[in-house]
């Protein structure tokens, strides 16, 4: 009776291995796929800071031209009243829908920061009225993509 019992057990061990290494084997096969499905994009370019002052009379902008992708614009409010800044797609009948963002207000002497990815096109960081003068940016050919760069966020 103790034989047939420690057989019993020895099948029903090796059964439960079996059955465990098939499941592991579904689940390999399943991770393996297809490679033709799975599109390795590279990575989009590393996003570069755009400065920008609102003066008395102008907004000052630097760099005024760079390549294609991912910016942030910081941008320092110089005048005595605060402002809503605009970045917004100086084009017409473009390939693609222009962009238009605006920040909230910035207070005298305070800062505020956009993120946006730009294509290719000229752009337009404005504020409010007539009195202060828009600053135009150039963007050119999309800058190289940061696939092969360490510490990216």
């Amino acid at each position: 009776m103790e034989r047939e019992s420690l057989v019993h057990r020895a099948w029903r061990v090796s059964r439960l291995v079996a059955a465990s290494a098939v499941a592991v084997a579904m689940v390999a096969s399943g991770c393996a796929g297809d490679e033709d499905d799975y599109a390795n994009e590279p990575r989009p370019p590393a996003p570069i800071v755009v400065s920008a002052s609102i003066g008395q009379d102008r907004i000052s902008v630097s760099p005024r031209s760079f390549g294609a992708g991912p910016i942030t614009l910081i941008v320092a409010n110089q005048t005595r009243r605060a402002q809503e800044l605009t970045l917004e797609t100086d084009e017409i009948g473009g390939d693609e829908p222009g962009i238009r963002q605006t920040s909230g207000p910035i207070n005298p002497g305070d800062t505020a920061s956009l993120k946006a990815d730009l294509r290719t096109g000229t752009y337009r960081i404005g504020v409010g009225g007539d009195r202060i003068r828009a600053a135009t940016l150039r963007v050119g050919e999309p800058r190289p993509s940061a696939q092969d760069e360490l510490l990216q966020p």
